[in-house]
């Protein structure tokens, strides 16, 4: 396998193609699963093809990445950049103050196998410090760069392609494509999906996100899915490296529930999982069609949650502020070199690290 970066392109213009209303894009979990229900809702609802595809917002950013990017390589593997925000402005005020702008609140590199056998996940703490570079936005403003910036303040000052000139710029791989995934999306998504089956070993009771459960099986709803992959204080350490293992958790039980559920018996539940997931996401221009989603499913589908290697960027507290963590060099780099290689993560890169330590993996369960 080459040592380099995948191919890939985000179609260039420099400003999006079908701009959203205000920035309400957020919580990206449920990217993996629109995705692949996308699938299903665009190949077997011909009638219905040009009603979804008038769903679908896409987010023209190649231009303003420019050429100062990891090199191209066509391997057959995949990178793709899987973001939300933390806006809380319109249909998403009920989760929060709106504060003005939008952070990246969730970020997962996805990198899909050549073969689409297996995947590795990488989540990268919202809080860690890394050398953010100059941006330009999608209205073609200059943002200047920071050497010690936080990695959700990226999409703040230079929207999507700043996340992904962030994200390349600290893995040396070249993202094939970029996923946002709105609130309000992704409770509807859920909820027509039928809830997400998981399992706690002990009581759940957090006043920020709201959830409230018990210890035993359930299954969740839209709500108690959002509430569930944003609780922090209550779970753990109350860290946001916690707050990243239930998300992880949850992420696997979709899976493992997108997989189970017979959605050919129902035309009608088809189309609307269908249409709830091309409005709950703003894919990349290469991605904002029904066609192109479907293909781009095609090459999940067979992923099953035993399939998906998840682990959370190696990081350390900060020294020099407790509330951030920082990268740990060497690991990281053990990270990514697996990943260009197409190669599985090594354990020894997650020995050392603050992430993936925590009680908090063993708090939910699938099923």
């Amino acid at each position: 396998m080459s040592g380099q970066s995948r191919g890939g392109r985000i179609r260039a213009t420099g400003s999006r193609r079908k701009r959203p209303g205000a920035r309400r894009r957020v919580t990206t979990l449920a990217a993996w699963a629109a995705a692949a229900l996308v699938l299903v809702g665009g190949s077997g609802l011909g009638y219905a093809y040009f009603k979804l595809n008038g769903n679908i917002q896409g987010v023209d950013i190649n231009a303003s990445l420019g050429t100062d990017r990891p090199v191209n390589v066509d391997n057959g593997s995949m990178d793709i950049l899987v973001l939300g925000s933390d806006s809380r402005s319109g249909a998403n005020s009920s989760y929060g103050r709106d504060e003005g702008g939008a952070r990246s609140d969730t970020a997962m590199i996805v990198h899909v196998n050549e073969g689409h056998r297996t995947a590795s996940v990488v989540s990268v703490p919202r809080d860690t410090i890394v050398e953010r570079p100059d941006c330009e936005d999608d209205e073609g403003v200059t943002a200047d760069g920071a050497r010690r910036a936080m990695f959700n303040t990226a999409y703040e000052v230079g929207g999507p392609a700043c996340a992904v000139k962030t994200v390349e710029k600290m893995s040396g791989i070249r993202m094939d494509h970029y996923i946002e995934v709105d609130f309000t999306g992704f409770t509807k998504l859920i909820d027509d999906l039928g809830g997400v089956k998981i399992t706690t070993t002990e009581a759940i009771d957090d006043s920020k996100s709201g959830l409230e459960l018990a210890p035993g099986t359930h299954t969740l709803d839209g709500e108690q899915s959002l509430g569930l992959v944003r609780t922090r204080k209550s779970v753990g350490d109350g860290s946001d490296l916690g707050r990243i293992q239930l998300q992880q958790a949850f992420v696997k039980a979709l899976i493992t529930q997108i997989k189970e559920i017979g959605l050919l018996s129902s035309p009608k539940k088809l189309y609307d999982i269908g249409d709830s997931a091309t409005r709950a996401i703003t894919p990349d221009s290469e991605l904002d069609t029904v066609k192109e989603l479907a293909s781009f499913a095609g090459g999940l589908k067979s992923l099953g949650s035993e399939d998906v290697d998840m682990i959370t960027l190696p990081v350390q507290y900060d020294p020099a502020d407790p509330n951030r963590v920082v990268p740990l060099e060497k690991a990281s780099e053990k990270v990514w070199t697996a990943l260009r290689a197409d190669r599985p993560i090594p354990a020894s890169a997650t020995e050392d690290s603050a992430g993936d330590k925590g009680d908090a993996s063993h708090v939910v369960t699938g099923g």
